[in-house]
This record gives structure tokens, sequence and C-alpha cells, in this order.
């Protein structure tokens, strides 16, 4: 039994230094440099401070499951496999893709084993824990419960939507931010000089300004930083050169997928940002954000379908030519294509950025709809109902409604067309921006002039 049980586990008795000690200059450099303490993991102050939470858990000696949570490349693997070596567990990788119910069955089955007869825990590490389904992630929670195994799960998806609420709820989350620009040069300086796992040994110099293009070009990605480095000094090594240049990590870094996930959290994000840009009347960062979308490989689609809800929700009455220009852009979209739709898209994005603002309309159709939910099906009053028939004459429809055209300025002054019981209510409230301001002023008049 317990020969079968490690053999689905990823080898389980491989501990963190016998790992590091295969690592050859065959495997790739990423690899080879990853952090064996707490010491070597670059950036994620906000977590590993010295009066931080995930600090002190692993000074205390009693590391519980959690999420690891944060995009690709910022440690969360490797701060898994500290956390096992800190605490004296076994780590023990699992596989979203691969793995199933049955192999976590003899994971647990060893751990239990272990725990008994040797005192010592199991880390579970569960790499894009996001992809199980909901069986599959409850199949973790008797184990993890019963302390039988501490699960580490990692993933780049929000743990609020990717997890069910039950597994989320026995798991403390940890946040992992990009690494920033110093923290990756850092590391990338420290690769360039280790003799031992890094490039020491090929006796390379780099500009400062080639590491920080690298650094910068990562997005805060450690894996992506180092395979760039690496892929440049093996290009020195075919040609004979020994000194990374900008020009070598411009080249290397040509053909670099932005960092971007259409269905993940860099998603969401960006779009987020790109409408905040907008609502702020950014038209810089707006064309930015709007362009990170479109390189993506984003469908221009919903980038224009964003813009067109944009146009009345931010914008309104304070420019009514806001959602003509959206919806010509939509249109010029489907009519042509990309990238010649990238025109419309740019001009109705730089339009909408610049407009004035107001959500007058928005907070109009809230109210109402609040106040429809709240008193229900009034009557309509009967003199606003049309009488088509000689019963409805009869019943008082229509009687005593005024025509507004048949009066000065096409306005009944005296008119009422709420009904009775929300006479005095008040949904729309123009702002004093744009073209809303002379709507509001007009509409101050009227209200006036009737009496409200």
């Amino acid at each position: 039994m317990a020969g079968r049980v490690r053999r689905p586990s990823g080898n389980p008795d491989e501990t963190l230094f016998r790992a590091a000690a295969r690592r050859t200059s065959d495997a790739p450099l990423a690899d080879r440099m990853r952090p064996t303490t707490l010491g070597e993991l670059a950036g994620q102050r906000h977590l590993l401070g010295a009066e931080c939470l995930l600090t002190q858990i692993i000074a205390s000696d009693r590391v519980r499951s959690m999420i690891l949570w944060g995009p690709p490349g910022t440690g969360k693997t490797t701060l898994a496999r500290i956390l096992a070596t800190t605490s004296r567990s076994l780590f023990v990788p699992f596989s979203a893709v691969l793995g199933n119910v049955a192999d976590l069955r003899e994971i647990v089955a060893a751990a239990r084993e272990r725990l008994a007869f040797e005192g010592r825990h199991t880390l579970v590490f569960v790499d894009e824990i996001h992809r199980f389904n909901k069986a599959q992630q409850d199949a973790f929670l008797p184990h993890v419960e019963d302390g039988t195994i501490v699960l580490v799960g990692a993933t780049t998806e929000n743990p609020s939507f990717a997890l069910n609420s039950a597994l989320l709820s026995r798991c403390k989350v940890f946040r992992l931010e990009p690494l920033s620009d110093d923290d990756l040069a850092t590391l990338l300086e420290r690769a360039l000089r280790d003799e031992t796992r890094g490039l020491g040994t090929r006796h390379l110099s780099a500009d400062e300004a080639a590491l920080r293009d690298i650094a910068r070009g990562a997005g805060g990605d450690a894996r992506r930083a180092l395979s760039t480095m690496e892929t440049v000094a093996d290009y020195l090594e075919s040609t004979g050169g020994d000194r990374i240049t900008a020009d070598g990590v411009a080249a290397a870094e040509s053909h670099r997928p932005l960092l971007y996930d259409k269905s993940g959290d860099e998603h969401y994000d960006v779009v987020s940002a790109f409408i905040k840009s907008m609502r702020g009347s950014d038209p810089d960062a707006a064309i930015y954000w709007m362009m990170r979308m479109l390189e993506a490989g984003d469908d221009p689609l919903f980038v224009a379908r964003r813009m067109l809800i944009f146009a009345s929700e931010d914008i309104g009455n304070a420019d009514p030519r806001a959602l003509t220009v959206a919806t010509s852009a939509d249109a010029v979209l489907r009519r042509v294509g990309m990238p010649e739709g990238t025109y419309a898209l740019a001009q109705a994005c730089l339009f909408l950025a610049c407009s004035p603002k107001s959500n007058a309309s928005t907070v109009a159709w809230h109210r109402a709809r609040d106040l429809v939910a709240q008193r229900g099906s009034l009557a309509v009053p009967k003199k606003l109902r049309n009488a088509v028939t000689k019963l409805m004459k009869e019943e008082g429809y229509g009687a005593g409604y005024q025509y507004p055209h048949d009066h000065e300025g096409g306005v009944a002054i005296g008119e009422r067309y709420l009904p009775d019981e929300i006479a005095s209510e008040r949904f729309y409230e123009p702002t004093d921006r744009g073209e809303e301001a002379r709507i509001g002023a007009r509409l101050a008049a009227l209200r006036k002039a009737r009496g409200d």
C-alpha cells in the first residue's frame, strides 16, 4: 500500500534540498534560481515583513491550510516549498489538471500513516486549484478539518469566485503581488553572478539599462524575467558576445506576449482601469488601457460594448452626443472590422474620456425602480388614460387632461403626471455640467412655474 501511495503523489520522499541538489545546468534558469529560503524570496513585503501574519505563522511553526492567490511568477510554488521546509513537513505536489479523487485518497492514507508513526505532517500543494470542480474541492474538506494534511492551494483566479465557500472558509487567503522592477532587477543580478545555480560561470556582464528593460518587460513575473535573460545569454554565447545590452534584450522581447487572461482577473482588472480612466476624464490613461485590451487579443466588440454602456451610465445628458459617438464607433467596427476599426474605437474612447460627466440618468432610473419596488402598481391617473371607447369616456378617462401644445411654450402649467401618492417625488436631478446645465436650468424653471 505504501509503495503505491508514493507514486501518484509526485515523489513525496523528495525534499526541497534534494530537489535543489538535482538542479543542473540543463534545467531552465528560472528553476535553478528558485529561492530555497525566505531570505532569497523577492518581493511580497506585505506578507513577509517582520510583523506580518505569514511571517509569524512560519516563525511559530504553525502552518495551516491556505490559498496563495496571485499572478504567474510571483512565488506561489516557491513559497509553498519553503513553508514545507520550515515546518519540517513533507511537500507533496498534486496536479489539479492530472490528479483525481482516487489519487487524493492514496495521498491522505500515506499522510495519516506518516503522521501516526513519524509525527510528520504532509503539506499537499495544489497548483491551479481553481481548476478543480466542486466535488474535487469538497474531497479535501474532511482531511483539512481533521489535520491529516495541510492544504496549500495556488491560483491566479479570484478565490471568491474560483473556490467553493466551504473550502474557502477553512483556508486563509494570502494575495501575492507582481514583483516590482527593482525586485526583478535584483533577481537578475543575482542570477548573473551565481556560479552554482545561475549564469556566473559564463562570465557575462550586463548594462543596468538592459536589466531594467528585462524587468520592465516581465510584468512582475520572475519566471519570465529569468527566462528572457537566459534567452539573451544563450544568444550571446552563440555569437561570442559577453555583454547583455538593451539591443539584445529588445530582440529577445520582440514577440513577447502581454500578461493578460481574457477570462481571468487580469481581464477584469484592465477593464476596470479602462472604465475608471474614462470616468476620471483621463484620455491618456483611457487609450492606454484600451490598447492593452486590444493588443492582448480581447474582443474589440466587447470594448465597443463597454463604451456604449459608459456613454449613458457616466455621461448621459451632460453630452448627449456621447451615445451617438459610441454607437457610431460600434457600427463602424462591425462594418470595417479590425485593425481599421481601431480608429473609430480610439476616437470614441477619447471623446468619452474628455466629455463632461453625469450619472444623473443612472441615479434617476435607480430611484424610479426602487420606488416601483416599494409602492407596487400605483393606479394611472384617469386624466392620463386614453378614452378609446364610449364606456371609458363615461368612466372619466382623459377628463381634465391638458394638451401641452395648446399652451404657451408647449407646457401645461399646473399639470401633474405622476400618481397622486408620489406626486412630490423627484428622480432626475441634472448636474451643472455640460449640456445638463442647460437642461437643469429649464427644468428648474418648469418646476417653479408648476409650483413644485
